[in-house]
């Protein structure tokens, strides 16, 4: 017998999602198990596995549609269900709950005969178009039997950015029709939140809002590190090179060992002390920043490490990362020193205590011994949560951490 096909909750507490992409088109068949969509949480695109085998015979909500959870989104047919039975299946059903964001018509549960003038596309496609002011009648579609999908109207939006010849440049601005009411007049493209950009707002101004931070910073001396890592290196093959971020996690896990009152979450009933350190190691992708975590560092080799660390940030950048990968941490690594940046401050993952800002490694004079010699140092700052860690438990931490970055051996260790 037919089912419908439904958004689940992929992550805890979530009351929505966007579908990322059908895999299968109306009429494809599907194995049990086998994916059949993606689902864009806020941290990844997960594949939704079918429930049995069968034949996708509608889709109720395209590609871009956010949805409640638990929605219908397609139709799953058995063998010998044919287009007839699919109709009177959902003639009997209860109607299909709508998209939130989607104003206008519904997505259709049965295609329209070729003759109609309705013209279908994705909720996020029809959202983006009416923000920006272009008809639907002007769009070709893209997607199955010409739905009009969200790529199609930033192409045409793209298109009409292009600067005519005759304007002079001083007066060059975007039409009327691709501005949205807003109180900004300069000119713009409307680019749409993701899901993962709007979650990281959220929390990055719920963590700012209602966590005290306070701010300690180290210069730490790396010749002694960056000399070991080349020796290491360089009887390693290029697929297995050890990064200076490695390095950091590791001692990172070390100086918790070393100071464990730091390894500790608040909460308003009890102060948890954690018993295992999960690192999260910041990632920056297309749709924002994600923080896949390495489980247990304390007790994993340096290798381990640095192959997990790799693992997960090639994953993260391809969108593929599992819940159970960027969830939980008990601490936080964001390296900016690739890009340059000397240093900054970061704002703390909830419910984690404590994130350490790394900056670049860069050339400096210092004084040693009363000689003045030119040492390669980097900058970090940690930032703490006053609640959970005291200034004096957290200045102990960081001077562990200084100290074994400075001696890294020890990390080996």
């Amino acid at each position: 017998m037919a089912e419908f096909l439904v958004l689940p909750s992929v992550v805890a507490n979530a009351r929505d999602g966007t579908i990322a992409r059908w895999l299968k088109a109306e009429g494809d068949l599907v194995a049990s198990g086998e994916a059949f969509a993606e689902i864009e949480t806020d941290k990844a695109v997960i594949e939704i596995p079918s429930p049995k085998a069968g034949r996708v015979a509608r889709i109720l909500h395209g590609d871009g549609a956010t949805v409640p959870v638990e929605t219908h989104i397609g139709v799953l047919a058995e063998a010998g269900e044919d287009d007839a039975t699919i109709t009177a299946f959902l003639s009997g059903a209860a109607p299909v709950e709508e998209a939130p964001q989607a104003v206008s018509a519904p997505a259709a549960a049965i295609p329209a005969p070729a003759t109609s003038d309705r013209i279908f596309a994705s909720p996020l496609a029809r959202r983006l178009a009416r923000e920006v002011g272009i008809s639907l009648g002007d769009i070709s579609g893209t997607g199955p039997r010409g739905r009009i999908m969200r790529e199609d109207v930033e192409a045409i939006i793209a298109a009409r950015l292009v600067k005519p010849a005759a304007v002079p440049a001083a007066k060059v601005v975007i039409a009327e029709e691709l501005a949205p009411a807003t109180a900004v007049d300069i000119p713009h493209l409307v680019v749409p939140h993701s899901p993962m950009r709007r979650t990281i707002a959220q929390r990055l101004s719920e963590a700012k809002r209602t966590i005290p931070h306070f701010y300690l910073n180290a210069d730490i001396a790396m010749d002694a590190l960056i000399a070991l890592r080349a020796r290491i290196n360089g009887e390693r093959p290029d697929s297995g090179r050890l990064s200076v971020t490695d390095f950091l996690v590791k001692a990172a896990a070390a100086a918790f060992g070393l100071v464990p009152a730091c390894n500790v979450i608040w909460t308003e009933a009890a102060l948890l002390q954690l018993q295992r350190t999960d690192i999260c190691v910041a990632v920056a992708t297309e749709g924002g920043l994600i923080t896949p975590v390495v489980r247990d560092v304390g007790n994993k080799s340096l290798s381990v490490v640095s192959r997990e660390i790799a693992e997960l940030a090639l994953r993260a950048r391809n969108g593929a990362l599992k819940p159970e990968e960027y969830r939980g941490g008990s601490f936080t690594i964001s390296n900016l020193g690739m890009h340059g940046v000397s240093d900054f401050t970061a704002i703390i993952n909830p419910p984690q205590a404590a994130i350490l800002a790394v900056g670049a490694i860069e050339e400096r004079i210092v004084s040693r011994g009363g000689t003045a010699l030119s040492a390669r140092m980097l900058r970090v700052t940690l930032s703490l949560d006053h609640r959970a860690i005291d200034g004096a438990v957290g200045a102990q931490w960081l001077a562990r951490f200084k100290e074994l970055v400075q001696n890294p051996m020890q990390i080996l260790v």
